[in-house]
């Protein structure tokens, strides 16, 4: 082939291949950004679950972020039948259990307004135009038209959610109420269409996390304090996901039904084994706040067999798994200290014995990992909640202006104080 001949070639081939890549390349730049705007945690559900038949689930969560495109999660995660969802919808709440009827959207699940969830996996619906605001609450309605064992949960939601009277009731305005619930079944995750240049900020702990010890339905845990203070800051680019779970442990599964010797079940699996799924799985995640370790020191003795005892060793040692598992996937984590447990205490109903946790060994091996964490430079950034949180008089209990009543988890006071703690410049991009 002739030199000439052989340009003119190459030059239809070109032609023919610029547009498509092109057309790909600007397909790919106007794909949004799926940004969490609120998040939990799946746990396995109690060892007597709810049970739901023909009802509708209305969810409310508390946005982060704001964003014109909105999606849901739902999660099977831990049950062992598929899970049948026959509609979904998600609206912004207008008070109570109602929603505003012009902003309601139905949602779909590849094409479908039904999808079945198969045991140990999740679903993400399509997303639909709904502009979501920061700092606000949606209400996401989900109908279950089978009997249905609410297998998958988030024990402690610190928000009131409602069940209806028999039917489809995802579209009414007016939900017709028949029972509340302060737990999240199946929803794991609501996210929206976000700037190119926005991230996620995880919180990942315990019930410090979670909001144990905070008022209900006032959405005062220290994430969303601090997701409200972004938001002031202008950072209105970052998502806040509160990650957290009640009694959750760094090193290993968590015990349930203590009370009764029971062993057998988890509150959650440990954050060594949850850090993928709830972190690094999480869309846009760029920062990670670990609250971990606290129950690790407090439980052996009290909730788990003395056996278990735990060193200060074993503790920064599962720190520095996760500091590089992180790192590995480009998020930076953020080290917080664990607070004071002195005269801490879990009530329990009689004629069950009320458990206690602070022994002076376990408050040694509390300081000695403070400490590790203050000082080792291994975390991107610490932030001492133990120093904001404690008694300046008594440094090995929580200051009493703090405390939500057992001695252990502050309350709206005490969470406002650790929200605002943490410095904004941690999360400049």
């Amino acid at each position: 082939m002739k030199q000439g001949t052989l340009v003119a070639a190459l030059l239809i081939v070109l032609s023919l291949i610029s547009p498509v890549s092109r057309t790909s390349a600007r397909q790919k730049s106007s794909a949004p950004n799926w940004i969490g705007t609120w998040a939990t945690a799946a746990q396995p559900s109690p060892p007597t679950p709810q049970t739901y038949s023909n009802q509708t689930l209305r969810l409310i969560v508390h946005t982060s972020i704001g964003g014109p495109k909105v999606r849901i999660k739902i999660s099977n995660t831990y049950g062992d039948k598929p899970l049948v969802i026959g509609s979904a919808h998600i609206a912004r709440r207008a008070a109570a259990a109602d929603i505003e009827a012009e902003s309601d959207r139905a949602l779909m699940f590849d094409g479908q307004t039904s999808t079945t969830v198969a045991p140990g996996s999740m679903v993400t619906s399509e997303p639909v135009d709904l502009e979501v605001s920061p700092s606000a609450d949606l209400a996401a309605s989900i109908f279950l038209p089978d009997t249905t064992l609410a297998t998958t949960v988030h024990n402690l939601a610190k928000q009131t959610n409602y069940i209806s009277a028999p039917g489809d009731h995802t579209a009414d305005v007016k939900f017709p109420v028949v029972k509340t619930t302060r737990s999240w079944p199946f929803l794991t995750a609501v996210e929206v269409a976000a700037a190119p240049r926005a991230a996620a900020i995880v919180a990942f702990g315990s019930s410090l996390t979670d909001g144990d010890g905070t008022t209900a339905d006032t959405n005062r845990r220290w994430p969303d304090v601090l997701a409200e203070r972004l938001q002031r800051d202008g950072r209105t680019e970052l998502g806040v996901l509160n990650e957290g779970i009640i009694g959750n442990r760094l090193l290993r599964d968590s015990p349930i039904d203590a009370a009764e010797g029971r062993f057998g079940r988890v509150l959650g699996e440990s954050g060594l084994k949850r850090f993928e799924r709830d972190v690094l799985a999480q869309p846009g995640v760029k920062y990670v706040v670990l609250g971990l370790g606290i129950n690790d020191i407090a439980f052996p003795g009290s909730l788990t067999p003395a056996t278990e005892e735990i060193t200060a060793e074993m503790i920064i040692d599962g720190y520095r798994q996760l500091i590089a598992r992180a790192h590995r996937n480009g998020v930076k984590i953020i080290g917080t200290t664990n607070p004071p447990i002195e005269n801490s205490f879990l009530p329990l109903p009689p004629p069950a014995k009320t458990i206690t946790f602070y022994t002076p060994e376990k408050e040694r091996v509390r300081q000695k990992v403070n400490q590790w964490i203050l000082r080792s430079g291994e975390f991107d950034a610490v932030v001492d909640l133990d120093r904001v949180l404690r008694d300046p008089e008594r440094p090995t209990q929580i200051n009493p202006a703090y405390d939500s009543g057992d001695h252990l988890h502050p309350n709206n006071a005490g969470t406002i104080v650790e929200g605002n703690a943490f410095p904004l410049t941690l999360f400049r991009r």
